[in-house]
């Protein structure tokens, strides 16, 4: 079983132990401290917790998302150190590989969690929380809510120390759309939020901006945003905004 396979790592890591024990006991948990609180409390401990803690926890991967970690003796090995070369580091990882993947995914009754890590060296998560009952996305990044108001994707990228998630459009865009089959809208707006200044900022389509599936690239010093994959594919970017902070 995974919980026995994980059992040394359960053993060294308080966190991974208090989580696995949260999620196991999901529906008591709900109906003594009721579902918000419980959710809050997950919340914090996803937000506290490593990769590997959230793979000993049981929770599904990048690699298999309706079902816990199938190989513990890799993914339980210390990760690879980024090398000093990588200006951005590498992206999510994919299992079976030292240090866990770089996603997990859990839903439980009426709601779904996921989290993602920043590449490489899992300095930053974003941890999502998706009420489905409500039809409601909350996010939060390093344990500390962003996006409130603004209607989420329940998934995001990292892109180095940006977190890149899709979120609801204008109302008033003239291709505005909605429906079955949707994410959030049919055109829609990106939340980027960087963490290492603390700043969030909510990229709104123009009438003229076709945002359908925008896709963000990071390209040295510049956020490049395409207003969908085949506009990636051929380069033809709607907006390139600087990675740098503003002036204070």
């Amino acid at each position: 079983m995974w919980d026995e396979a994980w059992g040394e790592w359960l053993r060294q890591s308080p966190p991974a132990t208090e989580l696995l024990v949260w999620w196991q006991q999901a529906r008591d948990g709900m109906r003594q401290v009721g579902r918000d609180a419980y959710g809050e409390r997950l919340v914090a401990l996803l937000s506290a917790a490593s990769a590997r803690d959230c793979a000993a926890a049981g929770f599904g991967c990048t690699r298999r998302i309706d079902r816990a970690c199938r190989a513990p003796s890799v993914c339980r090995l210390d990760p690879a150190v980024p090398s000093v070369a990588e200006e951005v580091p590498r992206g999510e990882r994919e299992g079976p590989v030292p240090g866990a993947c770089g996603g997990f995914h859990g839903s439980w009754g009426d709601f779904e969690v996921h989290v993602r890590f920043s590449g490489g060296d899992d300095r930053h998560s974003a941890v999502f929380w998706h009420d489905m009952a409500a039809s409601a996305v909350r996010l939060w990044v390093d344990g500390v809510p962003v996006g409130a108001g603004v209607g989420l994707d329940s998934y995001g990228q990292w892109l180095g120390r940006f977190l890149v998630v899709q979120a609801e459009g204008p109302d008033d865009h003239p291709r505005q759309s909605y429906g079955p089959g949707l994410l959030v809208t049919g055109i829609v707006s990106v939340l980027i939020h960087d963490v290492a200044h603390g700043s969030t900022q909510t990229l709104i389509p123009g009438p003229h901006e076709r945002w359908t599936d925008p896709q963000v690239v990071l390209d040295g010093e510049t956020l490049r945003v395409y207003a969908s994959r085949e506009a990636r594919a051929a380069d033809v970017p709607d907006r390139i905004l600087s990675g740098r902070p503003a002036p204070q």
